[in-house]
């Protein structure tokens, strides 16, 4: 078959670093490839070239051809939404850029991607995760395109919302769009692609069929990549410890919304408490109010015996660094205009004093893969997975007594993953982790709690609920995960 893309020697450089170096690929129409590799590799360097876009400063060289349009699913689907528009009207102005009728345009991409139509009458905000990848999904159907470019888009979904993204990205590809795909999550490359590039500081090091990449590989660095992949497995139950934080009654509301009821929860110094649950169910705002970001809730938060403010406002210097955030989207929690290394050294100095705050960044940095050059670039020169281990470290510099993790491992390759859930297995704080994926779950918590549409529905040792799950959520979340290594779906 003819190709619809072609990339022959691509070549992006900036600041005399290659960022991609001599990259060659071609796909035809109906068929998935996807780019695998380490963040920083050159996924998304690469994903904007057939764009026809580049980051500023970024020299393109080399040949990329595409035949028709093109469209893009971004990482971040709410980045990609307006605010303070109606889904509807927005879909109107991308139709209009097209020729044919808009109605029947937005009527055939929501179709194409199984988005209900009642959903143009909302917000963007009244959108589930999943639901707004959908309509950002249906959104690049608009106008019919060749190729789509679809950036990490199963990232932070739970793994019924995942299996439900990859169901409607097959199906587009069914219909004869070509699909590439740039992800981590290697159970997706298997259940979506038919070829496979794997990448490492911007060079190809591995190509061919699926089956054969990633069930046979030929190089080190793919093997690695393979074998660091996290599974779901039944922890052992460890001893108790007595609690460092406690959730005591704990209601929460969006509006007139209630989002959470009722919910008790306590974790002790050096263990995990995993909170899990599907998109919109409260895991993020439960975080929230435990970091003093959502200070309206009913209930109480209390910190060695202690309650806590509700309000980050009202909390003193040591309890600000005594309970620290990794948010789920690091982008947006740096300031675009400063360095990393900058800001990462700001916690030391603000929250404890530190003299030689620079140094202690520095280091920290480096023991979680990111060098000087690195840390002294700005934020837009960092990939999502960079800024996502730079975000941790600018928490852990606080030495908190409590760390809330908002899927940090989302986005993450699989060597890095594994390396950064070394690192929070050994801290002797209290964990929090928000995940989506059940695998990493089992790997860090020695609790776990079930939340759906606000409530608890389930709560007990990792061993327990991983192992003998008992709420139909908790059976539906394990065995969507466990559906993770299936064959490429036809």
């Amino acid at each position: 078959m003819t190709p619809v893309v072609h990339v022959e020697n691509l070549r992006a450089v900036a600041g005399g670093r290659a960022l991609v170096d001599g990259v060659s690929f071609a796909l035809s129409a109906g068929r998935v490839l996807a780019l695998v590799g380490a963040s920083g590799s050159g996924k998304t360097t690469t994903g904007l070239a057939l764009l026809g876009e580049h980051a500023p400063g970024v020299a393109v060289s080399g040949r990329v051809a595409v035949t028709g349009r093109i469209g893009f699913v971004p990482q971040q689907p709410a980045a990609a939404l307006n605010p303070v528009r109606r889904l509807g009207g927005v879909f109107r102005e991308i139709a209009a850029l097209h020729r044919g009728d808009p109605a029947e345009l937005v009527a055939t991409a929501l179709r194409r991607a199984r988005v209900p139509a009642d959903l143009l009458r909302r917000y963007p905000h009244e959108l589930s995760g999943g639901q707004q990848q959908r309509v950002v999904l249906a959104q690049s159907l608009v106008g019919d395109p060749a190729v789509l470019v679809a950036d990490e888009p199963t990232t932070g979904q739970d793994p019924i919302t995942r299996a439900e993204v990859v169901d409607e990205l097959a199906s587009v590809v069914a219909q004869g769009v070509a699909l590439v795909l740039l992800t981590h999550d290697l159970d997706v490359v298997r259940a979506l692609a038919d070829e496979v590039v794997v990448l490492r500081s911007g060079r190809v090091v591995e190509a061919g069929a699926t089956a054969d990449v990633l069930d046979r590989p030929r190089e080190p660095y793919t093997r690695a990549l393979v074998a660091a992949q996290p599974r779901v497995t039944v922890p052992g139950d460890r001893p108790a410890r007595r609690p460092r934080l406690e959730l005591h009654g704990v209601t929460a509301r969006h509006r007139a919304t209630t989002v959470l009821r009722d919910v008790s929860l306590q974790v002790g110094a050096g263990e995990c408490l995993a909170v899990v649950g599907r998109s919109g169910s409260g895991k993020t705002t439960l975080a929230r109010c435990v970091v003093g970001l959502h200070p309206t809730f009913g209930g109480e938060v209390r910190l060695d015996g202690r309650p806590l403010p509700r309000s980050l406002r009202k909390r003193s210097r040591a309890e600000l660094a005594s309970v620290q955030y990794v948010f789920q989207d690091p982008r947006s929690s740096f300031d675009p205009h400063r360095t990393v290394l900058s800001q990462v050294a700001r916690t030391a100095v603000r929250l404890r004093g530190s003299a030689d705050a620079t140094a202690e960044a520095l280091a920290e940095l480096a023991a979680v893969g990111l060098d000087e050059a690195t840390a002294t670039r700005r934020p837009a020169g960092l990939s999502g997975g960079e800024l996502q281990r730079a975000a941790l470290v600018r928490a852990l510099l606080a030495r908190p007594d409590v760390l809330v993790c908002d899927e940090i491992t989302s986005g993450l390759d699989t060597l890095t993953q594994a390396s950064l859930l070394d690192l929070l297995a050994a801290l002797p704080c209290a964990v929090v982790l928000i995940s989506h994926d059940l695998a990493v779950v089992a790997r860090l918590a020695d609790r776990v709690a079930v939340l759906h549409r606000g409530d608890l529905v389930e709560h007990g040792s990792a061993g327990d609920v991983l192992g003998l799950p008992t709420h139909p959520v908790t059976i539906g979340l394990l065995g969507r995960s466990m559906e993770g290594t299936e064959e490429k779906r036809t």
